[in-house]
This record gives C-alpha cells, structure tokens and sequence, in this order.
C-alpha cells in the first residue's frame, strides 16, 4: 500500500469540503501534546474554529498559538484478497493544515465568520444572538502550509496519481 503527497488545490479543498469535522493539535501549557476533534469552516485559505472563552485549548493557544489542524474523510477498509491480512488496508485521504491562531474580537467580524462555519453543514441562513456573539471563543488560522495525501493505495493503482 502506498500514501501519496497530492499538492492540487481542487483535491485539498475537496477533501476539507467533505469532512464534518477536525482534529486541532497544539502544545499545552505544561509543554504536552493536546488534540482536540472540532466542528470548522473553511474559507480562502482560512481555517476558522469556535469554543467556549475559556479553557485548556484557549489557554494553550494564548501562550503558543502555533497549530497543526487534520481533516480526515470517511475511511473505508479494503482489502486485494480476503484470506490474506497483509491485503487490507485503511483507504482514504487527509490533509494538514499548519499556521498560527488569532482570536477575533470584533462583533461584526464574528458573525460573518460564524456563518462561514455554519457553512460547512448546511445552506440554511442564521441569526445570532447578541450574547451569543459575545460568549463565542472564534479562532482564524490563515493556513501558512498544508499537506494533501491519499493513503491506502494499492501499489499497482499509485501511478494514477504521480505527476509525469
């Protein structure tokens, strides 16, 4: 089985579109690894996250706010031939976004950032309370480098995807 690098914006944005949620990994205030799944939007090379305003992530990204984001599509595992178990594989594609958090303050800006997140599920326009707005933590994270890969690819298809 072979993992292949894919550097296509199509694919990379594709593959984030298809995703209902994230994993965004960062160093916690005692210097340790803290990953986190969360729901996201996506927008012009723009990772935004919302929480609550505080917390161990809030408080992690406030003292280091470099983060590594991971979107992940629905695996599927498959396999060349069903008796042998060196054959099955886990098949699907992912992509890392890496870049450095900024928590947005602004109302305004808030609520357009809110409905880029609303985005990601569903089509359906929202209002949003004033003290909602206010309560809600809104990370952005212009992406500064992102990775594309498809993995669990049997060898004898990995052609399709290398550039001549």
């Amino acid at each position: 089985m072979v993992t292949i690098t894919i550097e296509e914006r199509e694919f990379i944005e594709g593959t984030i579109k298809e995703c209902k949620e994230c994993f965004a990994g960062m160093i916690d205030t005692d210097g340790l690894p803290y990953v986190i799944p969360m729901n996201f939007g996506y927008k012009d090379d723009v990772v935004y996250l919302h929480s609550g305003p505080e917390g161990t992530a809030v408080r992690s990204l406030e003292s280091n706010p470099s983060i590594c984001i991971t979107f992940c599509t629905p695996s599927e595992i498959t396999h060349q031939h069903e008796e042998v178990a060196c054959s099955y594989r886990v098949q699907g594609s992912s992509v890392i976004c890496r870049g450095k958090v900024t928590f947005v303050e602004d109302f305004d800006e808030k609520v357009e950032i809110l409905d880029i997140l609303m985005a990601q599920y569903t089509d359906r326009p929202f209002k949003y309370s004033d003290p909602a707005v206010r309560n809600v933590k809104i990370w952005k994270i212009p992406v500064d480098k992102v990775t594309g890969k498809i993995f669990g690819v049997p060898y004898k298809e990995s052609h399709h995807f290398k550039k001549d």
